[in-house]
Formats: C-alpha cells, structure tokens, sequence
C-alpha cells in the first residue's frame, strides 16, 4: 500500500511553513487520495540541512507520494546538492507530485502501473528540473538585488543593518544570568552562538 506525505516549508521563522495546508489537502481530496501524514519546517530551500524532509523519505516506501505545493518548496538547491537530494528520491522510488507541475498530477494516483509510472517519471523528472534551475535562479536574483541594495545603502550611509530584538535580548539576558544551557537557550530562541557571546560579555 502506497501513502501520500505532504512536506511544506517556509524560509524564517517568520513566515508560516503551513500556510499551503488546506491547498494540498483540497488537491489530494479532488483526486480522491488521502495525505497520510504531513511534514513542515522552517528552513531555506537552497541547503539539504532540512531535517524533516529527510525524515519524510526515511518514513517513505517503494511507491509512495511526496507532495509540496511548488518545486521551490522542495528546492532552492545548487546543481550539486539538487542532483544529491534527486538521488536520494529515486533511491527510495519515491513518486513527487507538486501543485505547480501539472505534469506530476497523474502521479498522485497510488493505484498506476509499471509502465505508465516509468513514463511518468521520465517526463516528471524533465519538468523537476527545469523548475529546481528556475527556483535557484530566482534565489540568486534575490540574493544579488539584496546585496546591491545594501552596498547602496551603505554608499550614501544609509545602513544601519538588522534592528536589535531588544525583548529577545533581555529575555536571554535573563536565561543567561540563571545558568541556562547556551544549547536551551539556542533552542528556545533560534539565536545563534555569536550573539549569545556579544550578550554574554555585556555588563
């Protein structure tokens, strides 16, 4: 028996990684599939440190589905670590099927045989591609503007970088001052170790 898991991902902590929930689960619905189980993190799609994708395709078997609302979603990746990621999927024949390519939509279907999968998988495996190289582009478009944006900025002294999270900082401050663990006090807030030194030395 076939399952179908939903991986969703947003970028920050910001933004809410199940914000396309209910999409996926209408798209499922209209093609008279179930989602199993659903798999959500907030992490950047141009690195493979995304635990819960991976756990997702742990959690896989020959012939199951991994569902995302779009590519970009699944990748942001170099050629490298997308050739990587691709292996590992194939690896556990793990069929994908996203919202935005509707040439994976007959894959969300558990009950296909041999030969139409094979087909499938060809043309899917094309599509996946040129959409992975777009969604990478797209980052690096929006890493570049950012960056010139910002030389700019500090050109005509304008910069002032990231504004300071004042009641994070006390807050940590707090937790610092009680003995907690710099490991618990990284988990509880997502702050990295750097900024706990610069608070750490702060009088």
């Amino acid at each position: 028996m076939s399952f179908v898991r939903a991986y969703l991902r947003a970028s920050t902590t910001d933004q809410d990684a199940n914000r396309a929930r209910e999409e996926l689960v209408k798209f499922a619905s209209e093609r008279n599939v179930k989602i199993a189980s659903f798999y959500a993190e907030n992490e950047t799609g141009a690195s493979l440190k995304r635990p819960e994708l991976f756990r997702l395709l742990s959690d896989c078997g020959a012939g199951d589905v991994l569902l995302v609302e779009q590519i970009d979603r699944l990748s942001r990746l170099n050629s490298d670590d997308w050739n990587c990621l691709k292996q590992q999927i194939q690896s556990k024949r793990v069929k994908v099927v996203s919202m935005d390519l509707p040439t994976s939509w007959m894959m969300a279907k558990t009950d296909t045989d041999e030969i139409q999968d094979r087909i499938l998988e060809a043309v899917n495996s094309m599509m996946m591609d040129l959409l992975a190289t777009f969604a990478r582009k797209d980052y690096e478009d929006r890493r570049r503007r950012q960056s010139q944006g910002i030389a700019k900025a500090k050109s005509e002294g304008k910069y002032r970088g990231r504004p300071e999270d004042k009641i994070r900082n006390a807050a940590i401050r707090k937790m610092l001052a009680i003995g907690q663990s710099w490991s618990s006090i990284v988990a509880a807030t997502g702050c990295s170790r750097s900024t706990l030194a610069r608070l750490s030395k702060l009088p």
